[in-house]
């Protein structure tokens, strides 16, 4: 069971007495009927063969609040996509798969890429971008919220906490974020935010000082996880990386975009397991290693926003500050972890440090030597600008594909 205790900018809400889901989604019905909601499926095709896929769905079909589920399905065929559109056809509430690989799709991206606005490369943040576009498009939701598709722990309480504070019309909270405990199979996980993200955020302190961007971060449990909610409007103007920043490119637009009391965090589950990553040593273009050098060159171009400069100089002392850092978080979660009669390798953790400190300075190069990269999708607001039809456009593309 969690505290009660609020730190750092951001409010936190936790979860302190089990409180009835069947209480919880009867609130949520009511308030449907003033602010209809959305769940947001970022999906591949080959999860739909894995653990945890199917298990979601039929926890969905009991969910009786929502008003609309939109699925990304990515790495489909034609024979594929309609598997997928067979597999969520039991769901029973009004539901569209967008087929990204279709050629409806395609040329929607086509269309953009002729104006220089379409994601320039595959994954999930492309994926929930047109997700969020057609959501924008159907008129059916003023609040949305987005979860993975490869939760081997879900069940339909995590949603209606996730989604609960946007939700609720007498808060006034724009964005949510979940947070949750990684631990299975009796270890700890959740290596790249708490061997990364954390030791960076506070060695980014001691180099650069004080900043309110780094305190933002720092505010949040688990600044990674993949679940979060938000009203609609956000979803006009929000700019996000296609790559592994996602998860940091989304809370940095909030940082922009909202003042913090219009954001908080919110305790979701108890425990939560996951498809993982292999680490990736070998392959920079693979796995943690590259998660970890797509965070770290997200934190370093929002920090440059703000008029930071930096210098090879600068990431070298920042490479050596995370690295100390680290290792102190690495003693910490040992004993952590001890305490609660959980293994953790610190062979293994220290691996992970060596290799995230190298990346530091790989994102560091990278960053130097590409100063005229934009690496966000463009705003919707920005694409409305350019092609007024656009969403007309997405919407007749999908239900064209759905029909």
């Amino acid at each position: 069971m969690a505290d009660f205790y609020q730190n750092g900018t951001i409010t936190t809400l936790h979860n302190l007495v089990d409180r009835p889901l069947e209480e919880m989604e009867k609130e949520l019905l009511s308030f449907s009927r003033v602010r209809p909601m959305s769940l947001v499926l970022p999906s591949l095709y080959s999860e739909l063969q894995g653990p945890a896929l199917g298990h979601i769905i039929n926890e969905i079909c009991e969910v009786p609040y929502l008003n609309e589920i939109v699925i990304g399905l990515d790495q489909a065929d034609e024979a594929e996509y309609k598997h997928a559109k067979d597999e969520f056809s039991r769901l029973p509430q009004h539901h569209r798969v967008l087929w990204n690989d279709g050629p409806r799709l395609r040329k929607i991206d086509s269309l953009l890429e002729e104006k220089g606005l379409a994601p320039k490369e595959m994954g999930k943040g492309r994926n929930v971008w047109y997700c969020y576009g057609y959501i924008l498009a159907s008129g059916r939701a003023e609040a949305v919220a987005l979860h993975d598709c490869d939760i081997i722990t879900y069940d339909r309480s995590l949603l209606a906490r996730l989604i609960y504070p946007v939700a609720n019309p007498s808060f006034n909270y724009e964005f949510a974020k979940g947070y949750y405990a990684r631990i299975a199979d009796n270890k700890m996980n959740g290596r790249v935010s708490r061997l990364l993200v954390t030791p960076l955020i506070r060695a980014l302190k001691k180099v650069l000082g004080h900043k309110e961007y780094l305190d933002f971060l720092d505010s949040f449990r688990y600044p990674l996880s993949g679940e979060f909610s938000m009203r609609v409007d956000v979803l006009n103007d929000l700019r996000i990386p296609s790559d592994w920043g996602l998860e940091i490119g989304v809370l940095s637009e909030m940082n922009r975009n909202y003042s913090t009391n219009r954001l908080c965090q919110v305790d979701i589950c108890d425990n939560y397991d996951h498809k993982h990553q292999p680490l990736s040593a070998e392959d920079a273009a693979l796995g943690l290693s590259k998660m970890s050098t797509d965070i770290c060159k997200a934190i370093f171009r929002k920090l440059a926003t703000q008029g930071e400069v930096f210098t090879n100089e600068t990431f070298r002392t920042i490479k050596a500050t995370y690295f100390r850092v680290a290792l102190d978080f690495v003693e910490t979660y040992y004993n952590d972890a001890r305490m609660n009669g959980l293994a953790l390798d610190r062979h293994k953790e220290e691996e992970a440090v060596e290799l995230f400190a190298e990346n530091i300075m790989h994102a560091g190069d990278y960053f130097l030597e590409n100063p005229m990269e934009t690496p966000f999708i463009p705003s919707w607001n920005r694409v409305i600008s350019a092609i007024p039809d656009i969403l007309d456009r997405l919407y007749e593309a999908v239900e064209e594909d759905n029909a």
